[in-house]
C-alpha cells in the first residue's frame, strides 16, 4: 500500500482526497493532511479519516508517508515539492507544476538529488476520447498535419477570483493560460508535436483581477502544422466548451464536449478496427476535470512499484511550462517567440 499525504485542502482536493481516501484507487490510502487553515484541514481530517496538520514540516516528521500530493496555490509549488522531495518523499504536484521556469528546474534537481520521484498532474492525457486520437496520430492516420484549433470557452465569475487573495495574482496563480487552460497546452506539445514557435495576445477584459481572463495564440509546430489556442474565462453564462480539432491530408478529427470529452466528428480516408472505439470512448460530464484522476494515480503508483515509467514526471511537465512561459513573453513583448526558450 503506497501512502499518500496531501498539502493543501482547497478546490481540488476533494477530488484527490476522494480517491486516495475512499478506496478508489487501489493501491493507494491517505494518511494525513495539511492546510494552514484549521477549520478547513480538519474537516478533510474528520472526512477521511486521517490526521490534519497546519504545520508541514511537522506532518514531514512521519515515518510512514511514502508520497506529498502539492494542492497549493501554483506559486507555492516549488517551495512544498522541494521540502517534500528532501524529507525524502516522492511528489505529486498540481498542475501547473510552477510558474516559472527556474521554479520548475529547481523541483527536478531536488527530486533527482532525493533519488525521489516527481510528477506532475496531466490527467486529460488519460481521457479515453484523447487516447484514442493520440493513437491515430502515432499510426500516422492523419498524414501530414495542416492545422490544429483549440478553444477553452469557461465560465469564472469575479465570486471566483474573490474567494481566495491568491486567486487572479501573478505570484500565485496565474491567468486563463496558465491556470485553466493548462491541461489544454500540454496537449498541444502531447498530441500534435514539439511546437516551433507562438504569437499570443493576452488581455484582462472584464474580471478584477492582475492576470489575464482571455487570451489567444497563433503556433507554428516542428512538423509544419499551424494552429491556434483560444482561451477566455467569459463564457455566458457557463462553461460552453472545451475542444481541439485536428485537420490532416487523410483525416480529420473534433474532439469537443465541456472538457474534450464527446468525439464529434471522426473521418479518415481508410478504416481501422480503431474506428469501432469512437462511440464508446466519448462519455458525459459535469465537470472540467474529467475522469483521469484515477488512472493518473495508477500509473503513480504502478512506476513506485516498478511496474511502469512514468507518464508525467517533471521533465515532462516542463514541455507544456515553457510553451506557457513562451506565451507570456510574446504577450508582453508584442513578438513572435521561438522554443526551445533560452532562460
Amino acid at each position: 500500500m503506497i501512502k499518500f499525504a496531501l498539502v493543501g485542502c482547497g478546490r481540488i482536493a476533494k477530488r484527490h482526497a476522494e480517491l486516495l481516501g475512499l478506496g478508489q484507487v487501489r493501491g493507494a490510502s491517505l494518511v494525513a493532511v495539511c492546510d494552514i487553515r484549521t477549520e478547513r484541514g480538519d474537516a478533510f481530517g474528520r472526512r477521511f479519516g486521517v490526521t490534519a496538520y497546519t504545520s508541514f514540516d511537522e506532518m514531514l516528521l512521519r515515518k510512514d508517508i511514502d508520497v506529498v500530493t502539492v494542492l497549493t496555490p501554483s506559486g507555492t509549488h516549488a517551495d512544498f515539492a522541494i521540502r517534500a522531495a528532501r524529507s525524502g518523499r516522492h511528489v505529486v504536484v498540481e498542475k501547473p507544476m510552477a510558474l516559472t521556469l527556474e521554479d520548475a528546474d529547481r523541483m527536478v534537481d531536488a527530486a533527482d538529488a532525493a533519488g525521489v520521484r516527481l510528477f506532475v498532474v496531466k490527467q486529460n492525457r488519460r481521457n479515453a476520447t484523447l487516447r484514442l486520437l493520440k493513437r491515430a496520430i502515432d499510426e500516422g492516420r492523419f498524414g501530414k498535419i495542416y492545422a490544429v484549433a483549440m478553444n477553452v470557452f469557461w465560465s469564472r465569475p469575479q465570486e471566483y477570483y474573490d474567494s481566495a487573495k491568491w486567486r487572479g495574482t501573478w505570484e500565485f496563480d496565474g491567468g486563463a493560460f496558465m491556470n485553466q487552460a493548462s491541461h489544454y497546452v500540454d496537449l498541444l506539445d502531447w498530441i500534435v508535436g514539439p511546437v516551433e514557435s507562438v504569437m499570443a495576445y493576452t488581455g484582462t477584459l472584464a474580471r478584477d483581477i492582475e492576470v489575464e481572463d482571455t487570451g489567444v495564440a497563433a503556433l507554428k509546430w516542428r512538423n509544419g502544422a499551424m494552429g491556434s489556442i483560444n482561451v477566455t474565462m467569459l463564457t455566458y453564462p457557463k462553461n460552453l466548451e472545451g475542444s481541439i480539432t485536428i485537420l490532416g491530408e487523410k483525416g480529420s478529427v473534433r474532439i469537443g464536449g465541456v472538457a474534450v470529452n464527446e468525439i464529434e466528428h471522426w473521418a479518415f480516408d481508410a478504416p481501422h478496427p480503431m474506428d469501432a472505439q469512437r462511440d464508446d470512448a466519448s462519455y458525459q460530464t459535469t465537470s472540467v476535470y474529467g475522469f483521469g484522476h484515477p488512472l493518473y494515480y495508477d500509473n503513480v503508483i504502478r512506476t513506485l512499484r516498478g511496474e511502469a515509467v512514468p507518464e508525467t514526471d517533471g521533465r515532462e511537465g516542463l514541455k507544456s511550462l515553457e510553451l506557457l512561459i513562451a506565451m507570456y513573453r510574446s504577450a508582453r513583448d508584442g513578438r513572435k517567440v521561438n522554443l526551445p526558450l533560452d532562460y
